[in-house]
């Protein structure tokens, strides 16, 4: 008996309710909206709230995780560390070095590590893989691959991570080896800093070429895979009911030119089955036998170091060192301002929109998003990376060792420390601490986050706050040591808190205590006045 806790109950976690209960392997479900509708089916099974429980319950084996994509490496990671097998919906994180780094942990835990790339366990997919090994198709030229649609619009990840990891996946798989070459290029047509469209070309070390282009905004659904051949042509078209197609057009050369011949494409038949049912099936016998499965943590680290390259693509910026800068330049083309008497290192990737201030030096490997101010005497790394619509004011150093996410303020001359026990005679960079504040974040002027603590979303540091440990979701915390003095609300407003719920007098935001924890029951769409940029 194989017991699973499925963390997430929404869009995509209710199908792994369903199918892990007609599996018989449901165990617990974890959201943490208890009135979640998605839940009443299965009110005969355990339910948490709170992640850390689920962990820490002996029962349960292993977790299904569907939950936003930038929480995957810190709950893959717990989970492992708890001893949990895990199941995680794709991608496996955000950045290939968090990825590589819970591909370590599953294989030093001996526990399984399963990545969500549903179109390998998908029967059609299988029956085109099986064409291919027995040269049906000939040589492979090229593969090419839509998946379109006009649906469900994110802000908190674009189009490529959202979209293209399936494809990544399937291609891989299908060709049997990774690219040599990744190249991208997209369009932000509705919010700035968000691919809306994207498309990938990728470059294999045996000839073959690829593309995928993935769009939500286009006027009908269409999820079509088209592997072109030497002796045939097949395409796998999800869409349609018969999924997979055999066109056995051939190519005849006359006096030098090349001439097509076309004949009747072939349904090409397969075991029907439910690609979700056969990949969960998947993993539980993979619990049970401890085999490796088939989109394991290597595996989903390849499509993450494929959508990174791709990514770095969209956002890349010309190296740059200094000098005042031409218009119509490359990099004033990239849409990037950096003021003559700033310093960018090579191997520093800068997001269109971004602005750095008199004096800055970014140092190598460092990654700053899109529409980003950093202001004057900024420095940020070696390896720092700081999200899309941060705001970094005067006099701060971002060390190695902190990240912050999108929309994160740092007031003048606030301090990130990134090693605990410093001494100048001893060397202590090894012992560095990660230090991360979420999105939406304030940390006031002159405030000091001491290394190794997390600051949490829309948290609110009061002005020459030190703060010693983590910081809850939208706190507002003051003093030395800082202490909690009251909620915030994601617009900036303290929250006036009565029997544990609180409305936002200014936006209207709603929200509620759970766990001793403050989370948003509703959000407002009323417009809050932004103050101008630097």
């Amino acid at each position: 008996m194989t017991n699973i806790a499925v963390v997430g109950a929404g869009y995509w976690g209710k199908n792994l309710l369903r199918n892990f209960q007609e599996l018989g392997a449901l165990h617990a479900v974890c959201d943490n909206d208890p009135h979640n509708p998605n839940l009443s089916p299965y009110g005969d099974k355990k339910s948490y709230t709170d992640y850390e429980l689920v962990l820490g319950d002996p029962d349960i084996d292993a977790v299904a995780i569907a939950a936003p994509a930038c929480m995957h490496y810190e709950m893959v990671r717990k989970a492992l560390e708890s001893g949990k097998d895990v199941y995680v919906e794709k991608p496996l994180a955000l950045r290939v070095g968090e990825g590589q780094a819970l591909v370590e942990l599953a294989e030093k835990t001996k526990r399984i590590l399963m990545v969500g790339h549903i179109l390998q366990y998908h029967p059609a997919v299988i029956r085109l893989r099986e064409l291919i090994s027995s040269g049906s198709l000939g040589k492979i030229e090229y593969i090419y691959s839509n998946r379109l649609n006009i649906g469900k619009l994110r802000t908190e990840e674009n189009i490529l991570w959202s979209f293209a990891p399936h494809d990544i996946s399937t291609i891989l798989m299908l060709l049997g080896e990774e690219p040599v070459a990744v190249s991208a290029s997209g369009g932000d047509y509705l919010n700035r800093g968000i691919f809306d469209t994207t498309l990938t070309l990728l470059e294999f070390a045996n000839g073959v070429k690829g593309h995928i282009f993935v769009s939500w905004l286009h006027p009908f659904k269409e999820q079509k895979l088209v592997v072109v051949g030497s002796k045939g042509m097949a395409v796998f078209d999800d869409v349609s009911r018969e999924k997979l197609f055999l066109y056995p057009h051939s190519i005849e050369w006359k006096e030098g030119k090349p001439i097509a011949h076309k004949a009747e494409h072939q349904v090409v038949p397969f075991e029907p089955a439910e690609p979700l049912r056969e990949e969960l099936r998947h993993f539980i016998n993979c619990i049970q036998t401890r085999e490796q499965p088939r989109t394991d943590g290597r595996e989903g680290l390849q499509v993450l170091k494929v959508l990174d390259r791709a990514e770095k693509c969209l956002n890349r910026t010309p190296e740059r060192r200094g000098g005042s800068e031409a218009p119509g330049s490359a990099l004033s083309a990239a849409g990037v301002s950096v003021h003559e008497s700033a310093y960018i290192d090579p191997g520093v990737a800068v997001g269109r929109g971004s602005k750095v201030w008199h004096f800055s030096h970014v140092l190598k490997g460092s990654r700053i998003g899109r529409d980003c101010s950093i202001g004057q005497n900024v420095v940020i790394g070696p390896n720092a990376l700081v999200g899309d619509h941060v705001k970094i004011q005067n006099n701060v150093s971002v060390y190695e060792g902190v990240e912050l996410e999108d929309h994160v303020f740092c007031g003048p001359s606030m301090v990130f420390t990134n090693v605990y026990n410093p001494r100048s005679e001893i060397p202590r960079m090894k012992e560095m601490r990660k230090t991360v504040v979420r999105r939406g974040a304030t940390i006031g002027a002159n405030a000091t986050i001491v290394c190794g603590n997390t600051v949490g979303q829309y948290a609110f540091i009061g002005a020459g706050a030190v703060v010693t440990k983590d910081v809850p979701d939208y706190a507002l915390v003051m003093g030395n040591p800082a202490r909690q003095a009251g909620w915030i609300c994601r617009c900036g407003e303290k929250l006036a808190l009565r029997r544990d719920k609180a409305v936002c007098g200014v936006c209207g935001s709603g929200y509620v205590m759970k766990d001793k924890l403050l989370v948003v029951v509703g959000r407002s769409r009323k417009k809050v006045r932004q103050p101008a940029d630097h």
